[in-house]
C-alpha cells in the first residue's frame, strides 16, 4: 500500500484563501513568498518608469492579477496589492490613485463600481496570540455591482458591500452593508440609503 503526499504548495494555498491560519514556517509557504515577492516587482514596474498609457496600465494589471481582465477596467498608478492573484474586478470598473488591495482572502469587485482615492481593501488579519502574531489569516471582500467607496475608506476582511452602496470617505469598514445603504464613520454605520 502506497501512501500519496499532499502537496503542501497546494494545500497551503487552499488553505490560505480557505481562511485557515497559515504560519510563514510551515512547509509550502515559500510559494506565497515568491509570489509576494513578484508581486512587488510587477507593482514597482506599473508604480514607476514614467507615464504608461492606458493600454500598458490595462496590461500590467492583467500580469499582476494573473489573468485577464475586461478591457472597460481602469487604473489610475500608483496602486499596491500583496498578492495580486485573487483579484477579480467585473466590467466597467474604476481603480483610483494609490489604491492598496491586500489580496489573498480575495477580493471581488463587481460591474461598474468605482475606488476612490486611497482606498484599502485588507483581506488579511495576524492572530492575536502575541506568539503566534506572524501566522496570518485571510478572508473575503466582496464587492457588489455600482459600489462607489470613497478616497480614504477601508474595508477589511469578511466585508460583503451590496448592489448600489455608497461608502463614505475615511470609514472603516468592519461588517457588511446592505445593497443600496450609504454608510460613514468609523466605524462605518448606516447614514442613508440610496
Amino acid at each position: 500500500m502506497s501512501v500519496v503526499m499532499a502537496d503542501p504548495t497546494i494545500d497551503i494555498l487552499a488553505r490560505d484563501r480557505g481562511g485557515e491560519p497559515v504560519d510563514p514556517a510551515e512547509p509550502g509557504y515559500a510559494v506565497i513568498g515568491a509570489t509576494i515577492t513578484e508581486t512587488k516587482r510587477l507593482c514597482v514596474e506599473l508604480n514607476t518608469g514614467g507615464y504608461h498609457e492606458p493600454g500598458e496600465v490595462h496590461a500590467m494589471f492583467e500580469r499582476i492579477v494573473g489573468h485577464p481582465v475586461d478591457p472597460s477596467f481602469r487604473l489610475n498608478p500608483p496602486f499596491y496589492t500583496d498578492f495580486g492573484r485573487n483579484i477579480e474586478v467585473g466590467r466597467d470598473v474604476f481603480v483610483n490613485w494609490g489604491c492598496t488591495l491586500v489580496d489573498r482572502g480575495g477580493i471581488s469587485i463587481g460591474d461598474g463600481s468605482f475606488l476612490g482615492p486611497n482606498v484599502q481593501l485588507i483581506t488579511i488579519n495576524h492572530m492575536r496570540d502575541p506568539l503566534r502574531r506572524a501566522t496570518t489569516v485571510s478572508k473575503p471582500i466582496r464587492i457588489g455591482a455600482h459600489v462607489w467607496i470613497g478616497a480614504g475608506a477601508i474595508v477589511l476582511q469578511d466585508v460583503t458591500i451590496g448592489d448600489g452602496a455608497i461608502v463614505g470617505a475615511g470609514a472603516v469598514v468592519t461588517h457588511d452593508v446592505p445593497a443600496g445603504a450609504i454608510v460613514a464613520g468609523v466605524p462605518a454605520k448606516i447614514i442613508g440609503h440610496v
